[in-house]
């Protein structure tokens, strides 16, 4: 099943974490969130509570790549 992530403060990266480290059917296409990808990318990759991620995330345009995974914003 393909979702969305509305909002990537907190809640939504640590949704999208959980989802990363657990095998499920779930895969998040598009996240909602005004921020710059770039700046996305680096709260999700270093976050000061979680840690880090420990997966390659890049930005290709509006796209965060999180461990080859395409996620447009």
């Amino acid at each position: 099943t393909r979702i969305g992530i509305n909002g990537f403060g907190r809640i939504g990266r640590n949704v999208l974490r959980a989802l990363l480290e657990r095998d499920t059917k779930l895969e998040v296409v598009a996240v909602n969130d005004l921020t710059e990808p770039a700046t996305l990318a680096r709260l999700l990759a270093f976050d000061s509570t979680a840690g880090r991620l420990g997966r390659p995330v890049t930005v290709d345009g509006d796209t965060l790549v999180v461990d080859g995974q395409r996620i447009k914003v």
